[in-house]
C-alpha cells in the first residue's frame, strides 16, 4: 500500500513539473516571436522621421533601397519612368551606384541614357541619377528626367546653326554680286542685271531679319502688349493686299467669305502677320490659275466662343511625315520652291507662336495633290460689341453700309459660305 501511494505521489509531482515546464516553454516561444530579429529589421525597414513627407513633394523620381537592394519607398514618377519593377530597381547601373555608396558612404552622380520601354521607339530617356546614404542602412536614389531639357538645347543649337546658314546665303550672294558689278563696270547691261539680283538678295535678307525679330517677340512669355478688339474682315483684307502681287503674277484668285461682324482680342500687328503668312504660303505653294479661299466663322467652345479663320489652297498638299514638322523653325516642305519664292521657313513657326500667345491654336488638314487648309483658331473678343459705342474703329461692326459690308469688301466672295474641310 505504501509503495503504491509513493508511486502515485511521484507520478503526480512529475505531471505538475511537466505542465510547468510546458507553460514556461510556451511563454518563452511567444516572447521570442514578438522580439524583432535581424531578418525582420532587414525586410521591414523604417524610414527616418520626415523623409517620407520630403520624398512625396520632390519633383525628382525618388527610390529608397535597403541593405538587400529591395525597394523600401518609391515615388510614382519612379514607376512611370520604369525605374522600379517587381519591387526591385530595374536599372543595373543605378543599382551598382547604390551598392558602392552603401559600401563607402560617398555621394555619387551620373547621367545616363535609358531605353524607353514599351514604346517601340528608339529614342533614349536622358536622366541624371544621384545616390546618397540615408541613415546607416538605407540608400536614397534621386533621378531627374533631362529628356526635355536636352531636346530644347538641341533645338537651340539647330536654331543657331540654321540662322547662321540662312544669313550666310544672301550675304555671300551679295558679296559675289558686288564683285561681279565691279568687274562688269564697263558693261551697263551686266551691271543692271547684277544690281537687280542684289536687290532680290537684299530683300530676302531683310525679310529674314524681320521674321527673326517677329519670332523673338512672339516667343516671349510676356502678356500681350497693345491688345485690342481686331476685326477679322480687316485682317483678311490686309492679308489679301499683302499677297495681291504674287497672286496676280500666277493668276491665282483670292476669295473670302464668312461673317463680317467677327472680332478677336489681341495684338493687331501679330495677328496680321500670322494670317498674312498663311495666305502667302497658300499662294506660293499653289499652281497657277487656281483658287485660294479664306473663310471665317464663330464656333462654340466650353471656355467661350472662338473664331476660326481657315485658309484653303489647291496646291501640292503635305505628306503625313511633313505635317508633324511644318511648324518647326526653318523647316520647308519643298526647299527648292522656298528658295525660288524667297521663303525663310519661319512663317508657320510665327503663326504657331502667335496663336499660342493669344490663347488659340493653328491646325492643318492636307492631302497630297488636293491642297491644304490651315485653320487659325482664336478667342472671340467677347465684349467687342459693347466697346463699339466707345471705340470709333468698331462702329461699323453691324453697319450694313460701313467698311464691313459685303458691298465695300475688297475681295470677291466665295460661292460657298465655308471652305473648311
Amino acid at each position: 500500500m505504501d509503495v503504491n501511494a509513493a508511486v502515485a505521489a511521484a507520478a503526480a509531482i512529475a505531471g505538475v513539473l511537466t505542465g510547468v515546464i510546458a507553460m514556461l516553454a510556451f511563454r518563452w516561444s511567444e516572447r521570442e516571436q514578438k522580439r524583432p530579429t535581424r531578418t525582420s529589421l532587414h525586410t521591414d525597414p523604417v524610414l527616418p522621421p520626415g523623409v517620407d513627407t520630403v520624398l512625396s513633394v520632390l519633383r525628382s523620381s525618388a527610390v529608397v533601397l535597403d541593405e538587400a537592394d529591395a525597394v523600401v519607398k518609391a515615388s510614382s514618377a519612379a514607376y512611370a519612368l520604369g525605374l522600379v519593377r517587381g519591387g526591385k530597381l530595374s536599372v543595373e547601373a543605378m543599382l551598382q551606384m547604390a551598392r558602392d555608396t552603401r559600401r563607402d558612404g560617398e555621394i555619387r552622380q551620373v547621367e545616363l541614357d535609358l531605353p524607353r520601354r514599351g514604346t517601340g521607339r528608339g529614342e533614349a530617356l536622358a536622366v541624371s541619377a544621384r545616390v546618397a546614404p540615408l541613415g546607416s542602412r538605407l540608400v536614397l536614389l534621386l533621378v531627374e528626367d533631362l529628356t526635355e531639357a536636352r531636346r530644347i538645347e538641341a533645338v537651340r543649337r539647330d536654331f543657331v546653326a540654321n540662322v547662321s546658314h540662312e544669313l550666310k546665303t544672301p550675304v555671300g550672294a551679295l558679296s559675289l554680286l558686288s564683285e561681279a558689278v565691279m568687274d562688269a563696270s564697263d558693261d551697263p547691261e551686266a551691271v543692271e542685271r547684277f544690281a537687280g539680283r542684289m536687290q532680290i538678295e537684299a530683300t530676302r535678307l531683310t525679310n529674314l531679319v524681320q521674321e527673326l525679330i517677329d519670332l523673338s517677340r512672339v516667343q516671349n512669355d510676356d502678356p500681350l502688349e497693345d491688345a485690342e478688339p481686331v476685326r477679322v474682315d480687316e485682317l483678311v483684307a490686309e492679308a489679301i493686299d499683302r499677297c495681291r502681287h504674287q497672286a496676280g503674277a500666277k493668276q491665282i484668285t483670292m476669295a473670302a467669305a464668312g461673317h463680317v461682324d467677327l472680332a478677336v482680342w489681341g495684338n493687331r500687328g501679330q495677328l496680321a502677320a500670322a494670317l498674312g503668312n498663311l495666305v502667302e504660303n497658300a499662294v506660293n505653294y499653289s499652281p497657277a490659275r487656281t483658287r485660294v479661299g479664306i473663310a471665317a466663322r464663330r464656333v462654340t467652345a466650353p471656355g467661350g466662343d472662338m473664331i476660326e479663320v481657315a485658309v484653303t489652297d489647291q496646291g501640292i498638299g503635305i505628306t503625313d511625315k511633313d505635317k508633324e514638322r511644318i511648324f518647326e523653325r526653318f523647316y520647308r516642305v519643298d526647299p527648292a520652291r522656298s528658295r525660288a519664292t524667297g521663303g525663310t521657313g519661319l512663317g508657320l513657326a510665327i503663326v504657331k507662336h502667335v496663336a499660342a500667345s493669344h490663347g488659340g491654336e493653328v491646325t492643318v488638314w492636307s492631302s497630297e495633290g488636293q491642297g491644304s487648309t490651315f485653320t487659325l483658331r482664336l478667342p472671340e473678343a467677347g465684349a467687342a460689341r459693347d466697346r463699339a459705342h466707345q471705340r470709333p474703329d468698331l462702329d461699323g461692326l453691324d453697319d450694313e453700309t460701313g467698311p464691313s459690308s459685303p458691298e465695300s469688301s475688297p475681295y470677291e466672295p466665295l460661292h460657298s459660305p465655308e471652305v473648311l474641310p
